[in-house]
């Protein structure tokens, strides 16, 4: 891929004149901490500040190097193995709050701000950034957009596509380019902002983004409901999506993901948040209690604690994330469980039980693993393709990928689409080569 006329020396002088030579990295030990799924690479190269990945990517672009972006590096492994990585631009230097204007609830921040980070400095003024992935608050801004995560207040909230008012962006040839609102420039026929979330960095680097907050409620509660059956587990999430309720967050958990989480049971259970008014507050917790009870399921209030201790849960070698119908939630659990235990595997999950979406996380002997290609993956793939679900596989070792499809089917049409727009955006394939849907 690379234009081999300029010299491995020549590109780190240049890179050095960009970003400074105490950034740009090329000792055994930073490359090999960079490599993505074994693909190591030749330089890795922190800017501070937009012109300078800008000059970065211009570099890169003239000299056909390939560039994966890296935020806080916890989801490096997502997506396929890269086709080539010769440098990876390290974006957690960028961390500034550029504007926050609480009274319009808006805040500009840089791409590698991470959640906690923002927290602390909205907390304050008691808003928030509604973006709660699990185990997320060490992630970066623009780590998190660009690989489409969300976490358990998407119910209530959705996800970083209806948080993002507005996106910096630099192009693979370095322009730096605006989408959405506040704009100074944008790409005619598109809207940005929702390509660049979940491109995994293969449209442009995210350097920026404008978020829509929130305000923190007045009180807040959290029950645990947990039922010894999944049909009453199915029944009782049946009547609370279909009642007056308004939880802002609601997690089914099976019951090794209950132990992991400390918190011991056999069966299913449902973690569920309200916040509100102090009194609404209460009136929904006895609500909730007595649905539970109608449905033989016990109830027991929580902590807020139990929601950051989410992520042990989810903390194995590989980790599946199913999208199906909201109402078949429970049935796809005890699908995936059927089949990982027949495949001697261990399968731990956490699923956004109002919006369809579970997480397996799955551990066994590493010749159970190899099986999960045919043993899980295909026949869950072929059973929600009737519901237009899917499955990716969001974290694996780089052997057990290589003989993985990690994004899943695509139909040829759309396959055409994502490959114009990829050509548009990157005319020279330089961006995370290969790690996308198709291989894009």
């Amino acid at each position: 891929m690379r234009n081999v006329a300029v010299s491995a020396p020549a590109l780190y002088e240049a890179l050095s004149r960009v970003v400074g030579t105490a950034h740009v990295l090329t000792d055994a030990g930073a490359l090999a901490a960079a490599a993505v799924d074994g693909a190591t690479p030749r330089w890795v190269a922190r800017p501070r500040s937009v012109e300078e990945v800008s000059g970065v990517l211009a570099l890169a672009s003239a000299e056909r190097l390939a560039v994966t972006p890296r935020g806080s590096g916890s989801s490096v492994g997502m997506g396929r193995p890269p086709r080539s990585l010769d440098l990876v631009l390290d974006l957690s230097r960028l961390t500034a709050i550029v504007d926050y204007v609480p009274e319009d609830m808006v805040a500009s921040v840089e791409a590698g701000l991470t959640f906690d980070a923002l927290s602390a400095r909205l907390e304050p003024r008691r808003q928030r950034l509604a973006l709660d992935v699990i185990g997320g608050g060490a992630r970066t801004i623009g780590g998190v957009l660009a690989t489409g995560a969300s976490g358990p207040l998407r119910y209530r909230y959705g996800t970083g596509r209806d948080l993002l008012l507005g996106v910096r962006f630099v192009q693979a040839d370095g322009t730096v380019t605006w989408g959405g609102s506040r704009v100074v420039k944008s790409v005619t026929g598109y809207d940005v902002p929702k390509l660049l979330v979940g491109s995994l960095g293969t449209l442009g680097v995210i350097v920026g983004a404008t978020l829509r907050l929130h305000p923190m409620p007045i009180a807040t509660g959290s029950w645990l409901c947990s039922f010894d059956s999944a049909a009453a587990a199915d029944r009782f999430l049946a009547e609370l999506l279909a009642s007056s309720l308004e939880p802002e967050r609601l997690v089914l958990q099976n019951a090794a993901a209950r132990r992991r989480c400390g918190r011991a049971g056999a069966g299913l259970a449902v973690l569920v948040s309200v916040g509100s008014a102090e009194e609404a507050v209460e009136s929904q917790g006895a609500a909730l209690g007595a649905m539970a009870s109608r449905h033989g399921g016990a109830f027991e209030a929580m902590p807020e604690s139990a929601w950051s201790g989410l992520a042990p849960a989810l903390d194995a070698p590989v980790v599946l994330a199913l999208a199906g119908e909201v109402r078949r939630i429970v049935a796809w659990l005890g699908r995936a469980e059927a089949l990982a235990a027949r495949a001697g595997l261990e399968l731990s999950a956490v699923g956004q039980a109002g919006n369809g979406v579970l997480h397996l996380a799955l551990a066994g002997p590493r010749s159970a693993r190899e099986s999960i290609a045919q043993g899980l993956l295909a026949p869950l793939r072929q059973e929600l393709a009737g519901e237009g679900g899917g499955v990716v596989v969001e974290r694996a070792p780089a052997p057990l990928k290589a003989g993985l499809d990690v994004w899943g089917p695509i139909a040829p049409e759309l396959q055409a689409i994502f490959e114009r727009i990829k050509r548009e955006f990157d005319p020279h394939g330089i961006l995370n080569p290969g790690r996308f849907v198709g291989g894009l």
